[in-house]
């Protein structure tokens, strides 16, 4: 069953998997706002959220369960944030960040499992 899942991965999961970037692309434009108080940011990551919650709402259309689907966001939207934050802001992870990184894709592992 799980060979067969991730052989042709759902719809839904495409959608998510756009959700999580339209969120990534808000966040970053977000953190530039904070950055530089240009509002164009600003207006630009109000606009990545509005797609982000669009892919969501089509996600659960197509078939994402509301608790898996918001979990897998979840976990997944963390590790891009914290590479996000990591490679572009040179913010620092410490040891409990990469500790909960670990449990999210550990988490995922067992929502994959039928």
């Amino acid at each position: 069953m799980l060979r067969e899942w991730l052989a042709v991965p759902p719809k839904w999961l495409w959608f998510l998997l756009l959700l999580v970037a339209f969120e990534l692309i808000a966040d970053i434009l977000a953190k530039q706002f904070a950055l530089s108080g240009k509002y164009t940011f600003a207006i630009l990551s109000i606009i990545g959220f509005i797609a982000a919650n669009t892919a969501w709402l089509i996600s659960l259309r197509t078939g994402a369960e509301l608790g898996k689907g918001a979990v897998l966001f979840s976990v997944l939207s963390a590790i891009g944030a914290v590479a996000v934050a990591y490679f572009l802001y040179n913010e620092k992870i410490n040891v409990y960040q990469g500790i909960g990184l670990i449990l999210g894709v550990i988490s995922i592992a067992f929502l994959s499992i039928e």
